[in-house]
């Protein structure tokens, strides 16, 4: 069954609409319209070009999903590259050992990443309505009807055959839907500044803290630090005054010298929730990004994790409304994405409470914790995989091929690299050289460059739907393929 208007129901306006244009928001609809679906995208804010932002770390996994997309190669230009991450001032975790093509952390502002997903948005003719407020939304057994409110007062209603609620913390379609969003602060009033140093601070990325205070410094690569603090004994509200000397201050507590910063572009304050919706789903409406889920900045995981979240929907958003897979495949976007959610919430939060350590046991505890991911390997390996994404993977039904839910590396065909493939939006079925069984028109057929014997089928979003060491046919594929 495919999601199908019923007889006589009105025409939706979209197919989907999206209310939120941050990267996950971008992205999301970019996908929709490159599969040749009408979306509309609703932002409150007006358009506007800033080079303020809070996040700038871009993980492994994301790269490999912008690079399946055109666009990694673009951005790694316009960022710092990160090997290794320095934490705590004595754990190095190295990033070197990540099985990617962007076996590093990158540094680049996140205004970076939504140019490069508006542009390819806009190219796909995505239809943008900034200065748009979403007020209300109802839903029937068709569409999802959102009243909507233009800057100047203007009531519209926009219908759409699903919505996607990509609107942030406080998102309004979260909102709207009376979902709750259960959580704590886990750290208040946390200071960010984006400044010029006069001093080198050593490595480009650095985390140090000592109990009383804790700062993280990354450099941009044009002469801008991104400088993040937090001092125990100064818990003020988020609307409390900060200036740069509040900064230095706080810097010096936890490096001991305040590298000379001057010119501060922008200082912000502001406090960490850590909190998930119970559901990312409510009938056709759904949640990603902050919208469903927020955390601590700790691992800089924050954008990345929505990022993920929108390449996981938008295939399967699309396969079922072009009638290439049944309805059921949605409800899989939460039984997916909302586990990777709480793991992010548990490690960021794991990460931001050792910064904070005070006591001798929680110090003690840190150091332990220190001690094994620097002499343990296999610890620090899965510790590198689950912050940089390449480690996260799906369920598997009992009995299916190890492989299945894996993510799929960037392989190197005989037709090209995998990430290049995937470029097409499309599933990709890969199998020995000589055997291409038929296939739909919507599934890409490639095959190993080498001698290898298994087959796998590759899901648009780069991970392991189906794999096997047998020979199959057509046939034996239909039901994945939704035929």
């Amino acid at each position: 069954m495919t999601d199908q208007p019923s007889p006589g129901s009105s025409p939706a306006t979209a197919d989907v609409l999206v209310v939120g244009a941050g990267p996950t928001g971008l992205l999301l609809a970019g996908d929709l319209a490159a599969a040749g679906l009408s979306v509309t995208l609703v932002e409150r804010r007006p358009h506007e070009t800033s080079n303020l932002t809070r996040a700038f770390a871009v993980h492994a996994r994301t790269l490999e999903m912008l690079d399946a997309r055109g666009l990694a190669d673009e951005l790694t230009g316009k960022g710092e590259v990160i090997r290794s991450l320095q934490l705590f001032g004595r754990l190095a975790l190295d990033l070197g050992r990540l099985r990617s093509r962007f076996p590093y952390l990158l540094v680049a502002p996140q205004y970076e990443v939504e140019g490069l997903l508006d542009r390819r948005a806009r190219s796909a003719s995505v239809d943008f309505r900034y200065g748009t407020e979403l007020v209300g939304l109802h839903q029937d057994a068709d569409s999802v009807t959102a009243e909507v409110r233009a800057g100047d007062g203007t009531p519209t209603t926009l219908r759409a055959r699903y919505l996607v609620g990509t609107d942030g913390v406080r998102s309004a379609v979260r909102e709207a839907l009376g979902l709750p969003f259960p959580g704590t602060a886990v750290i208040r009033s946390i200071v960010l500044a984006d400044v010029r140093l006069t001093e080198e601070p050593g490595t480009l990325l650095s985390v140090r803290g000592n109990g009383e205070a804790f700062s993280v410094i990354a450099s941009f690569g044009d002469g801008w630090y991104r400088v993040m603090g937090w001092n125990r004994n100064h818990q003020v509200p988020d609307t409390a005054p900060v200036d740069l000397d509040e900064v230095r201050e706080i810097t010096r507590a936890a490096l001991g010298t305040d590298l000379g910063m001057h010119d501060a572009r922008w200082i912000s304050r502001f406090h960490s929730d850590e909190r998930q919706a119970p559901s990312y789903r409510a009938g056709r409406v759904f949640l990603a990004g902050d919208a469903a889920h927020v955390h601590s900045p700790a691992g800089g995981q924050g954008m990345n994790t929505g990022i993920q979240d929108a390449a996981n929907l938008s295939w399967k958003l699309a396969a079922v409304l072009r009638g290439h897979a049944p309805v059921s495949l949605l409800d899989s976007y939460e039984s997916e994405r909302h586990p990777v959610g709480a793991a992010v919430l548990r490690s960021s939060g794991a990460l931001v409470r050792l910064a904070m350590a005070h006591t001798p046991l929680q110090r003690a505890a840190r150091s332990a914790c220190a001690r094994l991911l620097s002499t343990v390997r296999p610890a620090s390996a899965k510790a590198i995989a689950m912050v940089s994404g390449i480690g996260i993977s799906y369920p598997a039904a009992r009995g299916a091929h190890r492989l299945t839910g894996k993510r799929a590396p960037d392989l190197h065909l005989a037709e090209g690299r995998l990430h290049t493939l995937l470029r097409e939006g499309s599933p990709i079925l890969v199998t020995p050289a000589g055997r291409t069984p038929g296939l739909p028109a919507h599934v890409i057929s490639a095959h190993w460059s080498g001698t290898r014997r298994t087959s796998l089928l590759v899901r648009p979003d780069g991970y392991i739907a189906w794999a096997s060491e047998k020979q199959h046919t057509a046939d034996d594929l239909a039901p994945l393929l939704g035929h």
